[in-house]
């Protein structure tokens, strides 16, 4: 799945670790994610679109 959290985190000046803190994962799982090598939860995934105030749909696109 694609994603453009390191995009949105960089807007906000954001480090992986900050963003982790904010959405209550590791910073493992944050760069996981950013590289497309893992994908959010439906919860974590809400997490993120509530954080940066847009839809899930903005953030995350699926790859088909």
């Amino acid at each position: 799945m694609k994603n453009r959290l390191k995009v949105l985190r960089a807007e906000n000046d954001m480090t992986q670790a900050q963003l982790a803190d904010e959405t209550g994962v590791s910073r493992q799982t944050i760069n996981a994610i950013e590289k497309g090598k893992f994908d959010p939860s439906l919860p974590l995934a809400f997490r993120f679109s509530k954080l940066f105030n847009l839809k899930i749909e903005e953030i995350f696109e699926d790859e088909n």
